[in-house]
Formats: C-alpha cells, structure tokens, sequence
C-alpha cells in the first residue's frame, strides 16, 4: 500500500451489509460506483469515523483508525477527514470566508483568515468572501464545502456525489476544477458517484459495489472494457450483453469462435472456457459498424449481422438505433450513428440493416451474474 494512502476491510451483516476491501494511495482519486443501497455511503461514513462496522480494519499510514481486534475505534475528529456531502451542509449565518476559517482551527488565529482567503482562490471564489451561502450558486456552494475540507489538510478527502445536485454545464465546470485540484495535492480522495461518465473521466481506479460487496476494480477504461460478468457489465452501462455457445479456438489465425443466435461470430482468441461453454458476450456500440447500402466494403466481411430496425431515436446530431437481430429473442443490439448517416441510408423503423460486430471489441465472460 501507499505509504500515504488509505486501506481498509469493512464487514457487516446489516443494516447495510457489508463486505469491502479498498485502498487509496496519496494523491489517487477512487471512485465506488454501483447502485442505491450498494453500501458506497456507508463505505465513506465507517471511513470518516460517523458509524462502525461489524468487523474489519480501516489503516492510514501506520496509524490504526479501527481495529476491534485491539479495541481501537479513534474519533472522526482525530482522524481528519475532509467531507463534502451532496447537500454542501454550509452554516447558513457565516459567510463564505468564515464558513472556511471555521475549519481552520489547527492554526494560530493571525492565520486562518490568510488561508482561508488562500483555499477561497484555489476552488476560484476570489472576491466573493463576503457573500452567505443563500447568495451563492448551486456550483459556488459547493466550491464553499469543497474549500472548507480542505482547509482541515485532510488525511482523505471523501466526496459523497458532490456534483449531483447542479445543473449539467455547472457540474462539467466542477469536475474539470477537481481535476486540476488533484495535481496540486497528494490527498488520497474517495468519489462516490451514479455519474458513470464522471467515474470514467476523473478516477485513476474505480470499484464497483452491489449489495455491499466489491465485484471488480481496476483502472476505468479496463473495468469497463473487460467486465468481469454481466452484472458488473450492466453496472457500468453496457447495454449489448447475450449469451453464446464456444465453438471453438484457432490458434494459428488468432481467433475464436462463437454461437449466438444460429449464426457464427469471430473474437480476438480466448482460450479460458473450453468449446461448448455457454458464456456471456458484451460489444460497445463503437465496435458495431453499419454497412452502407450504397457502397458495400471489404469490412463488411468481418462477422455480418442482419436485421431489422425495431427503434430509431434521434438525439441532435445523433441517431440511437435498436436493431432486431435475424433469429435473436427479443433483444436488441444498440449502436449510433450520425443522424446525417441514418438520413442517407433511409433508416426507419422496420428497415433492413445489416452491421459488422469487430472481432476486437468482443468481451466474453463467464455465463451468470
């Protein structure tokens, strides 16, 4: 572990059953994403010394926060931890620069208003030291609660959907403010978020959480990737998951082969389940090629699929289409593309479509989940 950073162990059978283990290292930002009810709060409250758990440890450093083992349970505020909460929980009678000072405690008196002012800079607040929170936007309240954790130079900054509650154009300003933030400070930071996009774009790991228990972490881009069963898939948003047969494995050409739905499907080799596995399958839409009826290529050769198309959604500039898969069950295979593409290849509710699905953006996972 970091030397610096955050490990822990929390276990409980209830209220909210727990059975987690994470690290933050210094200066990492780690996201817990996952459902309502899937413990990430509770995962923050054990952290920040608000409630404890059944059983387990919480470490920083070499500094034991919670060790029933040895009787140790130290106090939220030994622990120092920086919070921000999804409400701001500002006090409404101080101002911006004392709702900061008020944090500041741990210094001489002469220096807490130099430093407030100087946190009040850093989240881009400058000149508004002045103003209650009732005064304030939605996104320059939480800059407030954002400033005020760290003025307590926080041992880890716990974030608990602190984004959640501005508009989309305010909450794009604050995460890229974050995102500047961390590479001024080595504080381990802990972001709890529905906001997938958010996970993907800020933290160097994340972990999935459902029902209290951890079924995957790793860095985003690779969690999403490759999911390790359809439930961690669904949780970080895929939508293109079925089931297949393995046919079987060519070493010399690289590939693999699969049954879905009565017709043959090539992937980049992946000899872990043996032929006549049943396994589970996710695609991303970017690797779902539409062919074009005017001008058919050479890539339309790589694993043809036809249908029809069951939905058309057109959102600006692009069109989201549903496409009912000749012999599939029911289950659409979605993917984009450009409204101007779907006008030209007169796409329509009902029309014949065929698609290639690229060998290389085929995930397989072990059926269940």
């Amino acid at each position: 572990m970091d030397a610096d950073g955050i490990r822990l162990e929390l276990r409980q059978s209830g209220p909210v059953a727990l059975d987690v283990a994470l690290e933050v290292g210094a200066g990492e930002l780690v996201a817990l994403v996952g459902p309502s009810g899937s413990g990430k709060t509770t995962v923050l409250r054990n952290i920040a010394g608000l409630q404890s758990p059944g059983s387990g440890f919480i470490r920083h450093r070499d500094e034991s926060w919670f060790d029933p083992d040895r009787g140790i349970d130290v106090d939220t505020q030994r622990r120092r931890i920086g919070f921000v909460f999804q409400d701001y929980a500002l006090f409404p009678h101080l101002d911006t620069l004392s709702n900061v000072t008020i944090a500041l405690g741990h210094l001489e008196p002469a220096e807490r208003a130099v430093e407030a002012r100087a946190l009040l800079e850093k989240v881009n607040l400058g000149g508004l030291e002045r103003r209650l929170p009732a005064q304030l936007s939605g996104g320059q309240r939480q800059r407030v609660a954002l400033a005020r954790a760290l003025a307590r130079e926080p041992n880890i900054l716990l974030l608990d959907e602190p984004f959640s509650a501005v508009d989309r154009v305010t909450r794009g300003k604050l995460q890229q403010e974050l995102a500047l933030l961390r590479t001024s400070i080595r504080t381990p930071i802990l972001l709890v978020t529905h906001d997938l996009d958010e996970a993907m774009m800020l933290a160097d790991r994340l972990y999935v959480l459902h029902r209290g228990t951890t079924l995957q972490n790793g860095k985003p881009a690779e969690v999403f990737r490759y999911p390790r069963n359809a439930l961690v898939a669904r949780l970080v948003g895929h939508r293109n998951i079925f089931s297949a047969t393995v046919l079987g494995h060519d070493p010399e050409r690289g590939l693999t082969q699969i049954r879905w739905q009565g017709q043959k499907l090539e992937l980049e080799l992946n000899t872990a389940p043996p032929p006549g596995d049943e396994v589970d399958w996710v695609i991303h839409p970017a690797h779902i090629i539409m062919h074009r009826r005017d001008r058919p290529s050479f890539g339309e050769r790589e694993n043809p699929v036809h249908g029809h198309v069951a939905e058309l959604l057109e959102f600006g500039e692009t069109a989201l289409v549903g496409l009912a898969v000749d012999g599939d069950d029911g289950r659409l295979l979605r993917f984009s593309v450009s409204r101007h593409s779907a006008r030209r290849n007169r796409l329509e509710p009902g029309a014949a479509v065929s698609v290639s699905i690229l060998a290389e953006g085929i995930h397989l996972m072990p059926r269940g989940g």
